[in-house]
């Protein structure tokens, strides 16, 4: 299991990106860690089958004391639980923190029931080392345009990157959303000194 990379051309393989005559950016997202390698940007594994799994994103995938795990399937978990509309889970490097955050249902509340029926589910459905230290209920999950959750920005923004630069805003189907993590981010900059 590993950094998903290809060592040769590929048909899918983008040869440029808009906007970027001199290459620079397109260079620095794919062939940037290892020279004349395509990174990907995705964790993967390969089975005895000869088939592979991949997990997501290399950045969002969670590793909590070597157990790696795709936020799918962290997701599948926590999104099927009646109190729950949508989640984003996020692994902080620094002190080894696993956020989750929550969008509930209309007339849901984050009780300690919930957040211990959570971790419950958690516990059994993958194992105990991806219960998160802090569940926090969010009014919304932050989105793109396509719908894809913003993972990697929202632990950027968590972590001290500014949120113009984690985020286009508006590349967000709700730009809004992203302003709670923007207040967490200021209550927890003191922990990361």
């Amino acid at each position: 299991q590993g950094e998903l990379v290809i060592t040769k051309p590929m048909p899918s393989m983008p040869v440029s990106f808009w906007n970027d005559p001199g290459g620079e950016r397109y260079r620095s997202a794919y062939f940037s860690e290892w020279p004349g390698v395509w990174q990907h940007g995705d964790w993967i594994t390969f089975t005895d089958r000869g088939s592979c799994v991949i997990s997501g994103r290399s950045d969002a995938t969670l590793n909590r004391g070597g157990v790696r795990i795709g936020t799918a399937e962290f997701y599948a978990v926590v999104e099927s639980d009646p109190a729950v509309a949508d989640s984003l889970v996020v692994h902080l490097d620094t002190g080894d923190r696993l956020l989750l955050f929550v969008a509930l249902r209309d007339g849901a509340e984050l009780s300690d029931e919930l957040r211990a029926r959570l971790s419950a589910d958690l516990r059994s459905s993958l194992s105990p080392r991806h219960i998160p230290d802090e569940i926090i209920a969010v009014p919304a999950i932050p989105r793109t345009l396509s719908g894809k959750k913003l993972e990697v920005p929202v632990k950027h923004i968590l972590t001290g990157t500014p949120p113009d630069l984690a985020a286009a805003r508006g590349s967000l189907a709700n730009p809004a959303s992203l302003d709670p993590f923007v207040e967490l981010a200021q209550v927890l900059k003191p922990r990361r000194s």
